[in-house]
């Protein structure tokens, strides 16, 4: 019997609020903010988790010189699309694009997720 209803993700970072209107925005979730944990929440429940942390340091892809830990997997319909969307809220492209039906991108603090074809 399970105990819980949904997982959710937290991410650390430097600025809680800046992650959450970056996801939020390209999910289309609610944002709710305070000035050292943010979240982002779906009309469904499913929730992502963002906290502040003092001398944060993002990691460094594709290398493991600073592990990247854990990271998104996003799914769209259309990768240009998506990828508009990214930069528009302040993502960019990695460099390093090891696939065709998905493409890596860093958030503003410097995670790597990825938006693939559903």
């Amino acid at each position: 019997m399970a105990v819980a209803r949904f997982p959710s993700v937290i991410l650390d970072c430097p600025d809680p609020g800046r992650l959450a209107r970056f996801y939020g925005g390209l999910l289309d979730w609610q944002i709710s903010v305070d000035p050292d944990w943010a979240e982002i929440r779906a009309d469904y429940g499913q929730c992502v988790c963002f906290q502040r942390v003092e001398n944060y340091r993002p990691p460094a892809w594709p290398t493991q010189d600073v592990p990247q830990q854990s990271h998104l997997d996003l799914m769209v319909d259309d990768l240009d699309a998506a990828e508009a969307a990214v930069l528009d809220l302040g993502g960019t492209r990695a460099d390093h694009q090891p696939g065709t039906t998905f493409r890596v991108f860093l958030d503003p603090a410097g995670h790597p997720f990825c938006c693939c074809i559903s």
